[in-house]
């Protein structure tokens, strides 16, 4: 995916000099797009940056199928993976039976499948959170240059980037547990503080008998709760920082949740995966391995994968009814089945590993930052085909990639928020 390189340098280029104080909870709603500049004739012309286009009358058809198409391209790659992991992937049966038993011969062995979920899925999303998500727009807002910073920041449009991130890390606890929390959002309410540790937070039966968890506290108790106290930490300073994190880019709590999500993924780099590497090799464990690694895929990845098929399937119908009767209401309603949709998608990212990476599914899903010029130019052509590619996927491609920053969440995110808030049809 796109985001794992941030080459925000592109995404940025449309970008303009401007002057701006520094972002704070008295200044909510900053203003990043340029100001007018003068035409030729000395009169002044109003220049509409891509980041600032509104819905209107004139734009509206086009808008509505644009949604529409980068809708129907979320569903079908949502089905997708999912038929890759439990129907056929590549004519060698389900992945799933793939990982699970071993027979891909990508894993040579349940420490092989144990390795990958730990190094290859929970540390890549702390490390990406730590350093990436947060830290990279950090550093470009206090190292001077405040516009990038800003769009930088993933999810901006709709303000969720502190919710997509706390699931993220949400991901690696459920990778951890061997279960999924079905009760993460009830219990946060947007407000971790009132736990005081992973324990006041997490029930015991949270945690499934065949984990990586209950395996490295029968063995390593002090490093369980380590893991499990880090990672519930990580999620709580995420949450702690003032909303919404793109106006809070240079907070204290910010720095705070840097640290943590760094912390988490240090221990979980140098201590877990060597604790896996160095003690889980022996053969008397390989049978308890196996047993991770199926619990791992049959109550997490394939639970999490049916959830994202089904709220991307409601996300195209409520796209659908928007772009046959637009009108406030449904942009709300597809503003909400966005952030449903985009929920087990972030807490999938503890296992980009398989169909997502190997197919390009990830980029097509997620690809950030965004080309917003491409974008518009787009919005303008209605030449939809833009938004597909075929052929073996390759990171490297400047066509697909190109094809891929105009498509997935964060292009409709665009399409249906403005400030944090739903579009309206009448501007």
């Amino acid at each position: 995916m796109k985001k794992k390189d941030f080459f925000y340098s592109t995404a940025l280029a449309v970008c303009m000099a401007f002057s701006m104080s520094a972002c704070s909870e008295d200044d909510p709603e900053p203003n990043p797009n340029p100001n007018p500049n003068p035409g030729d004739d000395d009169e002044p012309t109003e220049v509409v940056d891509a980041y600032d286009l509104d819905y209107t009358a004139d734009n509206a058809a086009a808008w509505g199928n644009y949604m529409y198409h980068t809708a129907l391209l979320l569903d079908q790659d949502a089905s997708n993976l999912y038929k890759y992991w439990t129907e056929d992937y590549k004519g060698q049966g389900p992945y799933a039976t793939m990982f699970k038993d071993q027979t891909g011969g990508d894993y040579p062995s349940p420490l092989a499948c144990i390795e990958e979920m730990i190094e290859g899925g929970m540390w890549n999303i702390a490390n990406e959170v730590g350093t990436a998500k947060i830290k990279d727009p950090y550093d470009l807002y206090v190292g001077g240059n405040q516009t990038e910073g800003l769009y930088a920041v993933e999810s901006w449009f709709s303000w969720h980037s502190r919710d997509d991130y706390t699931n993220n890390i949400f991901s690696i606890r459920n990778t951890y547990y061997g279960r999924i929390d079905d009760n993460d959002v009830a219990k946060i309410d947007g407000n971790l503080d009132a736990y005081a540790s992973y324990a006041d937070f997490d029930d015991e039966g949270d945690i499934a008998e065949h984990s990586l968890s209950k395996l490295v506290a029968s063995v390593n108790p002090e490093l369980d709760e380590a893991i499990k106290t880090q990672i519930f930490e990580a999620a709580k300073a995420i949450q702690a920082i003032p909303q919404p994190f793109r106006n809070n880019i240079d907070s204290e709590e910010a720095v705070a949740a840097m640290t943590a999500c760094i912390t988490l993924a240090n221990t979980l780099d140098n201590d877990l995966l060597s604790f896996a590497n160095n003690t889980l090799n022996d053969p008397s464990y390989a049978e308890a391995l196996d047993a991770i690694a199926e619990q791992f895929v049959d109550a997490v990845v394939l639970p999490t994968y049916e959830e994202l098929q089904a709220q991307n399937h409601a996300l195209l119908e409520a796209v659908n009814t928007f772009r046959e009767n637009p009108s406030d209401d449904n942009f709300v309603n597809c503003c909400n089945a966005w952030i449903t949709a985009r929920e087990p998608w972030e807490k999938s990212e503890s296992f980009l590993i398989g169909p997502v990476n190997i197919e390009g599914l990830d980029p097509n899903m997620d690809s950030w930052p965004l080309d917003v010029d491409a974008i518009v130019n787009l919005l303008n052509s209605q030449n939809w085909d833009e938004m597909e590619w075929s052929g073996d996927f390759n990171e490297d491609s400047e066509t697909i990639g190109a094809a891929q920053n105009v498509r997935g969440y964060h292009t409709l995110e665009y399409l249906l928020f403005k400030n944090g808030q739903p579009r309206t049809v009448n501007q």
